[in-house]
């Protein structure tokens, strides 16, 4: 079962919100406030935030500059996980992932089923690794983005959380980008 040793010390990491939308600002993104107060109430620290249009080539050239930022650790964004023909940034982020992560899929839809039942089929929520950062790509609802930070970020992004968090393996992460440097291979951009 999982749980919280006391004994280790809460280490913060840097996160940054991409919120995709035609139609949202800064100022009425409820999903990225959503986000940004959590993080800070969790102790860790809001690297950077921006709002985009549901455009591949936008998303995408955010998420690559701060998954080469060496100062991100991990990077939200909010928005475009639909079917409508604006909802691009699955698309548009996943051919970036160097590892998918399909479990978080799987618990979000499982945290998001016990509050919106069937309709929780209408997200492509999805996560994955870029450049050695993790990438989480949520519904632009601000209750989707609490029941995914609650649910699920929350404890994976505490170091202290038991048995296994996204904190303790994060400085492994980029193994395999030094081993294809040093093997001849070096990774594609």
């Amino acid at each position: 079962m999982s749980r919280l040793d006391q004994t280790r010390s809460f280490i913060p990491v840097s996160i940054a919100i991409l919120t995709v939308s035609d139609t949202r600002t800064i100022e009425t993104d409820k999903s990225g406030d959503t986000l940004a107060e959590r993080i800070g109430e969790a102790g860790h620290w809001l690297a950077d935030r921006a709002v985009c249009p549901d455009d591949t080539a936008e998303i995408r050239g955010h998420v690559r500059r701060w998954t080469t930022d060496p100062e991100i650790d991990v990077v939200i964004t909010t928005g475009g996980t639909g079917f409508t023909g604006r909802d691009v940034t699955p698309e548009a982020i996943a051919p970036l992932f160097d590892k998918h992560m399909e479990g978080f899929s799987a618990v979000f839809h499982r945290l998001s089923y016990d509050k919106i039942g069937t309709s929780t089929v209408q997200s492509r929520a999805t996560a994955g690794l870029v450049n050695a950062t993790f990438v989480f790509v949520l519904p632009g609802s601000p209750g989707a983005c609490r029941d995914a930070w609650d649910g699920i970020l929350k404890a994976q992004l505490d170091y202290r959380h038991m048995p296994c968090n996204f904190v303790e393996i994060m400085p492994r992460l980029s193994e395999s980008l030094r081993r294809g440097a040093t093997e001849g291979g070096g990774r594609s951009a």
